[in-house]
Formats: C-alpha cells, sequence, structure tokens
C-alpha cells in the first residue's frame, strides 16, 4: 500500500522534500564517521541526502522500494540506484555508515527488528545508523500510507537483539514549515 502511494505520487513527494534543509541533522551523523566513509541510503526516496553525501566525498549507495523514486534518485545523484526493499537489499562491502531518514518508519512494527537486525548485518564494527520516525507510541494508516511511529522505549523494544544500541536520540520539529509542529524521533544507534 505504502509503495502505491509513492508510485502514485513521486513527482509530487520528489518536489516537497528535495530542497529541505537537513544540514543540522547530517551534522550529527557525519561527525561520527570518517572523511570518504561508504554510507547506505536506505530507502532514499528522491535522493535528496545521497546527493549531500556525494557532494561532501562520502561513497554512497542507495536503493527505494519505489521504482518512480529510483528513477528520480537516478537524476538527481547521477548513481546507479538499486530497486530494492530493506530485507531484499544486500551489499558485497560493509557501510561506515546508514542513513535510514524518514524510511523505516513504513516498516510494520511486526517487521521492524528483523529489518534492523539485517541493516546492522550491513555495518561494519562501530558503525553507525541513523533512523527517524514520527514520534507516538502507535501505528497508523494516513492517506495511503502506513505509518509506525515511534518512542524512546518502543526503539529500545525493537532494538532487542538486532546488535544495536543507542547512542544518542533527540527530538525535532519536522523540517518542513507547513508540518513544523509534528515532532519526530530520531536516534544514532553503533553495531556492537
Amino acid at each position: 500500500m505504502t509503495v502505491q502511494f509513492y508510485e502514485n505520487n513521486a513527482e509530487q513527494f520528489a518536489q516537497d522534500t528535495l530542497n529541505v534543509d537537513m544540514s543540522a541533522l547530517y551534522e550529527r551523523f557525519l561527525g561520527r564517521l570518517a572523511p570518504s566513509s561508504r554510507i547506505l541510503d536506505a530507502g532514499c526516496g528522491a535522493g535528496r541526502d545521497t546527493a549531500a553525501f556525494l557532494r561532501l566525498g562520502y561513497q554512497v549507495e542507495a536503493f527505494d522500494a519505489s521504482a518512480k523514486l529510483v528513477e528520480i534518485a537516478q537524476r538527481v545523484t547521477g548513481i546507479a540506484v538499486q530497486h530494492s526493499t530493506f530485507l531484499n537489499f544486500s551489499s558485497t562491502a560493509p557501510f561506515a555508515g546508514i542513513w535510514a531518514c524518514a524510511s523505516l518508519l513504513h516498516v510494520p512494527a511486526s517487521s521492524m527488528t528483523a529489518t534492523l537486525q539485517h541493516l546492522a548485518q550491513l555495518l561494519q564494527p562501530q558503525g553507525v545508523l541513523y533512523v527517524s520516525f514520527k514520534y507516538g507510541a502507535d501505528d497508523v494508516e494516513r492517506n495511503g500510507r502506513h505509518f509506525t511511529n515511534c518512542t524512546e522505549q518502543r526503539l529500545q523494544d525493537f532494538l532487542a537483539g538486532t546488535g544495536l544500541r543507542v547512542i544518542e536520540s533527540w527530538l525535532t520539529a519536522d523540517q518542513r514549515p507547513e508540518r513544523a509542529d509534528e515532532q519526530w524521533l530520531n536516534a544514532l544507534l553503533i553495531a556492537q
């Protein structure tokens, strides 16, 4: 259902998100990575963050579950973007960092732990995973999309047995001015 929403609304989604300033979030994530490290943009959407990391000199791979967003992301970034789901994505080399910005929130709660465990296996030891969720303890369906919301405690529950632990979490307002009243849980996780 959620993938179909993005297939039907890819161009509008790209217009709504490509110019959002994410620099404050980038700083917290990239501050934990060595220059030119390998980064995976997991659920890259229209490619905004992939393009930013490439401009900053990182080696980036990216994927998205929406074929139409993959096409847009390839235009935006100039790199090959894989058409894949979280659990189907694989790579031949581990990543220093994985960026999952507003993407894991579409994974059903029942699959979240397995998804996080799979991502942990793609990280090098002490690798860092950035995640963000709409803040809340419930799951909602809205306008043709599924959202698994998250609180600090719910994130801890999802992480049980994944090999990941929280090193930092914080709340932010949505970066889009028209949604500034929406709260997001951001977290940096480290692979054990």
